[in-house]
């Protein structure tokens, strides 16, 4: 453990920007998980016949009990 926070310690003093990089990661995974949770929800108007991608995981819900689509 103490290795690790030595690293950091070197990294922080060679001016490694942590706090963009915590926004850049955290932006790409609210986008991830946002995409996965639209692609899983009703479709909204205009939307209702459209295919889901085939990369999309197909999450079952109570009304999906009887569906064996995916």
């Amino acid at each position: 453990m103490s290795t690790f926070l030595q690293w950091l310690a070197i990294a922080g003093e060679a001016g490694f920007p942590y706090f963009t990089a915590v926004y850049v990661v955290g932006f790409i995974a609210a986008v991830g998980i946002g995409s996965l949770a639209w692609y899983n929800s009703k479709r909204p108007p205009g939307w209702e016949g459209q295919e889901r991608p085939s990369f999309i995981p197909k999450v079952k819900g109570p009304e999906d009990e009887g569906d064996e689509e995916g």
